[in-house]
């Protein structure tokens, strides 16, 4: 009875913590968490040194850059702008690796370019002329390289759409397809990107996305028969965030009544309801998310599924009565166990493919990169501000 009595108190004692959670709440922690990272990384043009030395628009910095550009929406500030600036114009408004690339995550900085756009008061056929071209060139590029290490994957080869073979790629540059085909109003951006988005889904290995789940195996390495240890499927929090976001940030790109629009939001309230089924009692999500192996807190999947589901309930897709406690509980799980005092996230997983990377997270442990979980974290509370503000 006194276990009873106790579990009862603190369930009662955290829903009136979120309860009392208010928009004002949300933004001094959000603040908190990028003025930590915008004084530790004062030059934005200095190169990461994590085992080598890498440019700052590769994926990881461009991911925070889409988070920077969410605060700025709900926090405008001049300073986030001209940081971004600064970024942008160091690395010459260029795909990293150059206009010949065919990598996502060479294309992820772009997203942010396109975003700075308006505050240049410059015309996009000047300043992204190395975005369109490298999008262009990707078009018709087919991808000649090995799809898969698993040789029971059915993977085609040599196609023109076959180059996201891993989840995460769909976020890295889905968006910015959608983005310059809104900028330009040329289709063949659109459905380019549509035609690559459903050879991940339907093609990869099989097929990335289990419509029954309502979840996606990191790439074709992971679709059955391999399982976790404890034999289930793996699938990887942040790689399910990933793709979990890509679909809001390009539904955000595109006409509601469009067949591209109605498609992906079919994908979004699958991925839902599997996200919902995946959620910890403390509010976080694991690793990965129906296995019990490596279970425990994770910052940077809990970010992105919080961003999807506010998304969601604000478009009036997703029942607040079944979403809203799922997602007050994920921010005041991140802002009480994973924000610490300066604004450093703690329970963040590094870089890396599937849920072992990175082990073991803690609240203290410092990741590979810091850039990119920040910017899940302003993206999940960006979206969670303007649910509060509504």
């Amino acid at each position: 009875m006194k276990k009873l009595i106790a579990t009862c108190s603190l369930a009662l004692l955290a829903m009136s913590v979120m309860a009392q959670t208010t928009a004002s709440d949300v933004l001094s922690t959000v603040r908190k968490a990028n003025d930590y990272f915008m004084q530790k990384y004062e030059d934005p043009t200095v190169p990461t040194n994590v085992k080598r030395i890498r440019p700052s628009s590769l994926w990881t910095r461009a991911v925070y850059y889409e988070g920077l550009m969410a605060l700025q929406e709900i926090d405008p500030q001049q300073r986030y702008i001209d940081y971004a600036l600064r970024w942008a114009e160091f690395h010459q408004w260029t795909p990293r690796n150059g206009v010949n690339t065919c990598d996502a995550d060479d294309q992820c900085c772009g997203q942010t370019y396109v975003e700075l756009l308006p505050y240049t008061k410059k015309d996009y056929k000047e300043l992204l002329k190395n975005v369109t071209d490298n999008l262009d060139h990707q078009m018709q590029t087919p991808n000649t390289k090995t799809q898969t290490t698993t040789p029971k994957a059915k993977t085609q080869q040599s196609s023109l759409y076959g180059w996201w073979t891993w989840i995460d790629a769909i976020q890295m540059a889905m968006p910015l397809y959608m983005q310059v085909y809104q900028l330009t109003g040329d289709t063949k951006y659109r459905d380019h990107g549509m035609q690559m988005y459903r050879w991940s889904r339907n093609e990869c290995g099989g097929g990335l996305f289990n419509e029954k789940d309502g979840l996606w195996w990191r790439d074709a390495d992971y679709v059955p028969p391999y399982k976790e240890p404890d034999g289930k499927d793996c699938y990887w929090s942040r790689g399910n965030g990933w793709v979990y976001a890509a679909l809001v940030r390009c539904m955000n790109l595109l006409p509601r009544k469009s067949s591209q629009y109605k498609e992906l939001k079919k994908d979004f309230l699958l991925m839902s309801e599997g996200i919902k089924n995946c959620q910890r009692e403390d509010g976080f999500w694991n690793p990965s998310l129906v296995s019990t192996h490596y279970a425990m807190k994770e910052t940077s999947g809990t970010a992105l599924f919080l961003y999807g589901i506010c998304w969601g309930m604000r478009q009036g897709y997703l029942k607040e009565k079944v979403y809203r406690p799922i997602a007050d509980k994920a921010w005041a799980a991140m802002a009480k166990d994973a924000v610490h005092p300066d604004g450093f996230l703690g329970w963040m997983q590094g870089t890396g493919k599937d849920p072992s990377a990175g082990q073991p997270l803690s609240y203290d442990k410092v990741p590979d990169f810091e850039d990119y979980g920040t910017g899940c974290f302003l993206l999940g509370a960006a979206e969670y501000y303007k649910l509060l503000s509504k």
